[in-house]
């Protein structure tokens, strides 16, 4: 099941903040909550699922922004960007030692907004290690990703969106790219099939064939040669056939 990214707004100029709620909206984000300070945000981490926190550095409370992408660091595996009207060094290197995943000076425009937000989502690497991401592409129908605890995001035109992996039936390589199938939905991945698979649950997907990866919890049947998934046959290899023989006789 697919569903936009929720984004959570931390900033105590009210005016500001509905300014930016409805850019984003408009873009097709979903807002989780638009708070004003620390303890209001803390809140809404600990009771809501947030996939992404825009924090202003300077917030109505004795607790600042800062201490919020700290609090979130240590916390959350989520990414968080600063969103702010202070650019001069001392700020910047304060707000460098919580390691923010963006850094937004207001005013900005709504293209700045959506930029911000993309390249965070795309960069972040949820295991917890440093990643550098590839530049994302230019092309519309070329689809990005990034994995999310028990989903994964993919990015489609100016969405990102996510897909639960139990979702996901198979993934077959073409060329340079990757067809994620669901039910009904084909998505385009750019990436080897051999590191798909390692952000997949090692228990659920597995390399079926040389250009498929399956979850064998789709699999309705079996032959000599293939399995056949939501209708689709899909070729297997001899190591895979035995896997699965060997599985349903255990």
């Amino acid at each position: 099941m697919e569903r936009p990214v929720k984004i959570l707004i931390v900033e105590d100029n009210v005016i500001i903040a509905d300014d930016m709620q409805s850019m984003l909206e408009e873009i097709g984000y979903e807002i989780v909550d638009n708070v004003i300070v620390y303890e209001q945000a803390e809140q809404v981490l600990k009771t809501k699922e947030v996939d992404l926190v825009l924090i202003d550095i300077i917030l109505a409370s004795d607790k600042t922004g800062i201490d919020l992408g700290k609090h979130i660091r240590d916390n959350y595996n989520i990414p968080f960007i600063f969103v702010t009207s202070n650019s001069d060094r001392a700020t910047v290197e304060n707000a460098k030692t919580v390691k923010p995943n963006g850094y937004l000076v207001k005013p900005f425009e709504q293209q700045d907004l959506y930029t911000s937000i993309e390249i965070a989502l795309s960069n972040f690497d949820y295991s917890g290690k440093s990643e550098t991401a590839a530049p994302p592409s230019s092309d519309d129908k070329i689809v990005s990703n990034s994995v999310l605890r028990d989903s994964i995001f993919v990015k489609k035109q100016h969405l990102y969106y996510r897909i639960q992996f139990g979702d996901i039936q198979y993934i077959k390589a073409d060329n340079v790219y990757l067809e994620v199938h669901t039910i009904d939905k084909k998505f385009l991945v750019r990436s080897p099939l051999k590191d798909y698979l390692e952000k997949l649950p090692k228990n659920k997907f597995y390399r079926a064939h040389k250009s498929y990866i399956v979850n064998v919890d789709h699999i309705d049947a079996i032959n000599s040669k293939d399995i056949m998934i939501n209708n689709k046959l899909i070729p297997i290899s001899k190591d895979f056939k035995e896997f699965i023989i060997s599985a349903m006789n255990s």
